[in-house]
């Protein structure tokens, strides 16, 4: 895949248009969460290093600090005023959604969640090595979630990806 600049002759808005040569191999799509997450994450840190501004980001998807207080939010619904956390909340946004895409591109992103101190893997009966893993469900189920929302704040401010 190539992605080159944006290229048009002499100024011209009809035949502005982007140089790009992809192409799309099988593999590419067995696994293309995997596939996808290899370019986002460059592509959101990126982002985040060079952005030149940020989009109202709905406080139902940040912490309690981060939150606007009810004047703050009159303020901006009344003359576009931002407050002093307005940057904050995008910067946590694309950090969920980068740290998401790094676990969904690392293919032993859940290791740590898994002890097979216990296994003996000599033992030919594979339901009796599955009982002797040992499984942090619960750390297992928010890391998880953790990403669910990474990706969901993706798809949420998916048309907020500019600079």
């Amino acid at each position: 895949m190539r992605l080159g600049r944006y290229a048009n002759e002499e100024d011209d808005l009809e035949t502005f248009e982007r140089d790009k040569d992809i192409v799309i191999h099988r593999y590419d799509t067995w696994s293309m969460d995997h596939t996808l997450a290899l370019i986002i994450v460059p592509m959101l840190k990126q982002l985040k290093e060079t952005k030149h501004g940020a989009p109202n980001v709905d406080s139902s998807d940040v912490p309690m600090y981060l939150k606007p207080k009810q004047l703050e939010i009159v303020r901006y619904r009344e003359d576009g005023e931002t407050d002093e956390n307005w940057f904050k909340r995008w910067d946590y946004v694309l950090d969920e959604m980068i740290w998401a895409f790094e676990q969904i591109a690392d293919d032993d992103d859940d290791r740590q969640f898994y002890d097979d101190s216990g296994v003996d893997y000599d033992e030919p009966d594979i339901n009796v090595r599955s009982r002797q893993l040992k499984v942090d469900h619960e750390g297992l189920d928010k890391h998880h979630k953790r990403i669910n929302n990474g990706t969901r704040l993706f798809g949420k401010y998916y048309r907020s990806l500019w600079d």
